[in-house]
């Protein structure tokens, strides 16, 4: 049942002349958080492990846990900001009627949500978020969007990025699309920098048999960095019955990741990138996780100050 109360957060129509491309980094942010991911060697996932069984290095230097959850226990379901990115553009004629089920399919799968921001584009990028209350009038918004224009795949996700910065929770994205961009203000490399800097987990529904060959490789591609940057997974369904399988996963990992938390013993405010190494004390497992984090950043006095 959709328990929390909904209204319409944020409304906005964004062009790629209003992004920034680079980071921004916030000052005093001290606990540092990862959502984890745990696989055996047959790739199905580990869900019963403890907080001693995890070691967090960072640069190389040992960490102290400083908070533990797992994801299925109902407050942490309860935190999740859902987002959805969805490619309405004209690459998409073919496979928009099969997202938009997707993406209804799927939100009736996690009715735990905390709220929901939704991000079409073409050649423009709209970003708008709903509480749960507002369930009907998300759907009947996916279902009813017109179709048309360019891609402007990296500033539609830029722009998630930035309209989730300053929230708390577990911030889980599900994107719909090719992989293609033909209108975005950003580059790729410009995006990918944006992407980790932020604590989004992405997962990606990939939707690209009716691109030709050399498009349907770089969209598979790009969506595949995209998500594994940040410890999630790419699919690329090509039938309604793939999308089951690949929507039992995404909620299995949702349900399945753990989170992690640590007050870095690096207490320098340089903006500089920090590589984090998670570690488990139980042999034949995988991590999957972000490999690090920008350390916040603190301008310097003008020379001749004190």
């Amino acid at each position: 049942m959709r328990h929390h109360a909904g209204i319409i957060m944020c409304a906005a129509v964004v062009t790629g002349a209003g992004l920034q491309a680079q980071p921004t980094f916030r000052a005093g942010v001290d606990l540092v958080t990862f959502g984890v991911s745990v696989v055996d060697q047959a790739g199905r996932l580990v869900t019963d492990l403890r907080e001693d069984d995890f070691e967090i290095r960072e640069d190389g230097t040992p960490q102290t846990l400083a908070s533990f959850a797992r994801g299925d226990a109902a407050d942490e379901l309860a935190r999740v900001r859902l987002g959805l990115l969805m490619d309405v553009s004209g690459s998409m004629e073919r496979d928009l009627a099969l997202a938009r089920t997707a993406a209804i399919k799927f939100l009736n799968a996690l009715p735990e949500a905390q709220d929901i921001t939704l991000v079409d584009y073409d050649t423009q990028v709209r970003v708008s978020r709903y509480g749960q209350a507002d369930f009907p009038r998300l759907v009947e918004r996916i279902r009813t969007g017109k179709l048309g224009g360019w891609t402007a795949f990296y500033d539609a996700l830029g722009v998630y990025l930035d309209s989730v910065d300053l929230m708390d929770g577990r911030k889980v994205l599900v994107m719909y699309g090719d992989g293609l961009d033909t209108r975005s203000a950003l580059r790729f490399g410009e995006m990918m920098t944006l992407l980790k800097a932020s604590d989004v987990t992405v997962y990606a529904i990939g939707f690209i048999g009716h691109q030709p060959g050399n498009a349907r490789m770089e969209g598979r591609l790009r969506l595949t960095r995209v998500a594994e940057a940040t410890g999630g997974q790419a699919f690329f369904p090509s039938a309604l019955k793939d999308l089951d399988e690949a929507y039992a996963k995404v909620l299995a990992e949702i349900r399945g990741q753990y989170h992690l938390g640590y007050v870095s013993t690096n207490r320098t405010t340089d903006g500089a990138w920090r590589r984090v190494e998670i570690r488990l004390t139980r042999p034949g497992l995988r991590v999957r996780a972000r490999e690090g984090y920008f350390a916040p950043y603190v301008e310097p006095p003008p020379a001749g100050l004190p």
